[in-house]
This record gives C-alpha cells, structure tokens and sequence, in this order.
C-alpha cells in the first residue's frame, strides 16, 4: 500500500512540474480565443518578465527570381506560405510545387497571402534558373518569391521552420529535404502545416489559411 501511495505522489508531482514550454509542430489542434477557434502558435515558448514569447522566424534577407532582396519587409502585414525545393529535384519537388500552385490559384484574389520558396541548390539554382523556373510555373514574383543565398542561412532557416533540409550524397539529387509546407503570420510565427506530397492535406491546409486570414 506505502509503494502504492509513492507512485501516486511520484505521478502528481512530475505531472505538476511539467510546463507547457512547447506546442509540437505537429500539434495544429484548434484552441478556443475568446470563444472562436484559432490555430495554436507552433514552437517553443518563453515566459519572459512574465509574458509569454513565442517562437518566431528570425531576421533574413535573401534574392528572389527577379534579383530583388527578400526579406521580413517583405511580408509586412502579410501571411505566407513556405517550401523548400531545388529546381534539379528528381523526387518530390514537382509534386510539391504542384499543389502550392493550387494554393497560388485558390487564393489569387487575396492579397494578404504571399509564397516563399527557398532554393536550398544555391550553386545551380542562380537567380536566372530560378527565374526561368518562375516563368516555366506560370507565377508573378509579387506574390511567390523563389529565393537564393548564402547556403547555411537557408539550411539554418530550415530549422526555424521545424522542417530538414541538408546535404545528403546518397539522397537523389544530392539533398535530403522535406516537402512540408509552412503557414506563416504577420507576426512570424508559425501557425500551421501540411503535407506537400499529398492532396488531401494541401486541401485541408486550405482551410487552415482561412482561418488565419479571418484572424487578421
């Protein structure tokens, strides 16, 4: 019975101490604000001076198709879509690129939503490949940038988006990366996901997008 007691007290006390620091990138579970659902704000958390600070996309500056600094200006009061891709991938990058148009088509009339996709080949993704795979899309670099830069900076953002994104000479193409794409606020938080492979979840990520842009 005493060892039965320990354990109870041993369960309360770890479940007490347990701070909800981190909401999981795959967590996109509704929360209520207010009395109306809103997406949770992905990533670590901070109390600080005793207000919460959320995880937030650092400061970057790259070049997109048509040689013009991208950067968090950019986006300013805008939310956004990101990948990232290079133009030589063999496996899933087509698919991918193949449902973010869907996106660019299903939402072409609402400006407050942006594409970024992060060329991670920055040796044979130049700015002119990348603006000849623009014009191949079918895209306006006003509202999808496809940028480059300095390499460790792309790899580097990759992480702040939850996603991998590397070197890999046994991967086709010679990078192993992932084909998730991310839902990005004006605030640079990240607020949701879905699977680029796949239709269905691009499909559902249409309606995460919604729900954001009636936040706003």
């Amino acid at each position: 019975m005493k060892d039965n007691w320990l354990f109870i007290i041993i369960i309360f006390f770890g479940i007490g101490c347990t701070a909800p620091d981190q909401q999981d990138p795959n967590d996109q579970t509704t929360i209520m604000v207010d009395g109306k659902k809103q997406l949770p704000i992905l990533g670590e958390r901070k109390i600080v001076d005793g207000k919460t600070v959320f995880h937030q996309i650092p400061d970057f500056s790259f070049i997109n198709q048509d040689s013009m600094v991208v950067n968090n200006a950019t986006f300013k009061d805008k939310i956004y879509v990101v990948d990232f891709f290079f133009t030589s991938c063999p496996t899933i990058c087509p698919k991918v690129k193949k449902q973010v148009l869907r996106l660019y088509d299903e939402f072409e009339k609402e400006p407050r939503l942006q594409f970024l996709s992060h060329s991670i080949d920055v040796k044979y993704d130049t700015q002119e490949k990348l603006n000849s795979y623009g014009k191949q899309l079918g895209i306006s670099s006003d509202r999808w940038h496809l940028v480059t830069g300095v390499e460790d900076e792309i790899f580097e953002m990759a992480d702040d988006y939850f996603i991998a994104a590397h070197h890999d000479s046994d991967a086709p193409g010679g990078f192993d990366h992932s084909g998730r794409l991310i839902l990005v606020d004006q605030n640079r938080h990240v607020r949701g996901f879905a699977e680029g492979t796949e239709p269905e979840s691009v499909t559902k990520f249409m309606g995460t997008i919604r729900m954001l842009l009636d936040e706003k």
